[in-house]
Formats: structure tokens, C-alpha cells, sequence
């Protein structure tokens, strides 16, 4: 099965009469014969590819959503294919499949192998397929099974999950984390600032806008933001500098539009990285405005 990713760009040349109502960058997934349909109508790929068209509007607004979703829908058709299983089976045939497949993703040979978290992503996914399959009409029966559970909120207020039963437990959070070691961390700034593993000057650097480069790299390392969280943050959003220098972490609050889910979240980033971010905003603004012949305005 081959997974394409959607741009309207050059749609006027396909001979139709307007634009695809496509969105960019959304995942399709295509047929190695490329074909959707033979002689007995629509193939499971179109059902597939109709759900995906479907997520921005179904909870996954963002494009690295669809990639992860339409790659563990593709891995998991392609492993009912080589098994000569319909991708919408009966639901007992399914669930046999499922039974292999998670040993064959949790335990099987090297490449293959998923984290237990990955699989509890491919899982979801899956899931959240199936359901809509069926309340479609594809199939009768989802091939999972789930069971209500009570957990404690860390407001004290007890909710009702939903879990699904092929999911398997992950380590805590703290402990699946993974932290760049800190001689990796100052390396990496050193070499952003232009000097050597010792912090001198080198002389063979080449680069520019150190002072940016040192300045938004060590936010990033402090503070976690995820990709889109950090490429969408404007000065507004930094936080004010106390007025003398503190260990306790200064909190970092995130945006709900560049949030992931379009939930805002706090973080925290430490004193020497916020003043780093500080000398650069006052620098880059001197910068800007020296010369200039027209005042602010008030």
C-alpha cells in the first residue's frame, strides 16, 4: 500500500472541473495497482481514505495527527493483506488478527517492534476507525473490547474512563521521559554560540545570529515547548524577568491556538534562560529601531 500526502497545487492540469475537496497535506492511501474500485465496487481504501478526510473535523486538527493515524491504519491493512484477511471481516476473524498482530508489534523481530506507548497509539487509532466503520455500516461489530473505569483527577474529582483492552501499561511519565544528558546541552550551546567544547571563541565558525541561536535553542531546552508550541511563540507570550535572579522556575504559559488539541498548557522555563531571552528581545529591538527617524508612537 503506498501513502501519499495531498497537494492541490497544479489541480487546474487534472481535467476536473474545480479544486479537490481535499485538504493539504492530508494522507491517501493508494492501492499498489492504483486503483480505488473493481469490479466489486469501492476497495477498503476509499472507507479509509474518507476517514482520514474526516479528522480535522473529528478531534485531529493537526497534519502530524493524520500522518501518525494514516500510517498505523496503512501498517496494519498491509499486515491483513499479507494474511489475505478483508479489512472488514467478521468480528471474530479480526479480533484472531489483532491477537497476532500485537505479538507481532510487541514482540516480533526488531523492526517491527513498537513501545508499548506506540502501540497504545496504534490501538486508538484503529479503534476510533472501527467505530466509525460501523456506525457507517462497513462492518457489524468493532473488534475491540473495552471496560469502564473510575480514576482521580488531581482535583479530587473522580471521572469515568473508557479503556480499551488491548492496550498494554506504559512506565510513568517520568520515567519513559527522555532528557539530553547535560555536557550534550552545553555542547550544543557553545556550538550555537560559536565557540569550542571549552567555550572559547573558535575561530573556524562561520555562522551568524549567535545571540538569537543561544537565546531561543536554550528556551526550547528549558522549557519542553513541543514543535508547534515554539514555532508559533511571540514576545508577548515571555514571560517578565523578576527583578532578582531566583531558583524557583518562572511558569510559561502556552496559547490554546498553538496548543496541542488547541488546549493551553503551562510549562516552566529557569531564570538563566528567560534573562538569555530578555538580553536578545531588548538587542534585537535597539537593533531594529537604531537609525530610524520616525519616534513611536505614544
Amino acid at each position: 500500500m503506498i501513502l501519499h500526502f495531498f497537494s492541490p497545487v497544479g489541480w487546474e492540469q487534472w481535467d476536473l472541473r474545480e479544486r479537490p475537496f481535499i485538504r493539504d497535506e492530508m494522507p491517501v492511501l493508494i492501492d499498489e495497482d492504483l486503483r480505488f474500485e473493481d469490479g466489486c465496487g469501492p476497495r477498503p481504501a476509499t472507507v479509509m481514505n474518507r476517514w482520514l478526510r474526516e479528522l480535522p473535523i473529528s478531534g485531529a486538527p493537526s497534519p502530524n495527527s493524520w500522518r501518525t493515524y494514516a500510517q498505523a491504519l496503512k501498517s496494519w491493512a498491509e499486515y491483513l493483506g499479507a494474511h489475505r484477511i478483508p479489512l472488514f471481516a467478521d468480528r471474530q476473524q479480526l479480533r484472531d488478527a489483532l491477537s497476532l498482530y500485537a505479538e507481532h508489534r510487541l514482540s516480533g523481530p526488531p523492526g517491527v517492534r513498537l513501545s508499548p506507548a506506540s502501540w497504545n497509539l496504534a490501538v486508538k487509532t484503529l479503534s476510533a476507525f472501527y467505530l466509525w466503520a460501523a456506525a457507517e455500516g462497513h462492518l457489524r461489530a468493532v473488534p475491540f473490547s473495552y471496560a469502564q473505569q473510575l480514576v482521580r483527577r488531581p482535583d479530587g474529582a473522580r471521572v469515568e474512563i473508557t479503556r480499551n483492552l488491548a492496550t498494554v501499561r506504559t512506565g510513568n511519565a517520568h520515567a519513559t521521559r527522555k532528557y539530553l544528558e547535560r555536557p550534550y546541552v552545553d555542547l550544543l550551546m557553545n556550538a550555537l554560540a560559536g565557540n569550542d567544547p571549552t567555550g572559547a571563541r573558535d575561530g573556524a565558525f562561520r555562522g551568524r545570529e549567535t545571540g538569537r541561536n543561544g537565546a531561543v535553542i536554550g528556551l526550547a531546552l528549558a522549557s519542553g515547548l513541543r514543535s508547534r508550541e515554539f514555532t508559533y511563540l511571540t514576545v508577548y507570550e515571555v514571560p517578565p524577568l523578576p527583578g532578582r535572579r531566583t531558583p524557583v522556575p518562572i511558569p510559561l504559559v502556552i496559547a490554546p491556538p498553538t496548543g496541542k488539541g488547541g488546549k493551553g498548557r503551562s510549562t516552566w522555563i529557569d531564570h538563566e534562560a528567560l534573562a538569555r531571552v530578555h538580553d536578545y528581545i531588548t538587542w534585537d529591538r535597539a537593533a531594529t529601531v537604531e537609525g530610524s527617524r520616525s519616534p513611536p508612537s505614544p
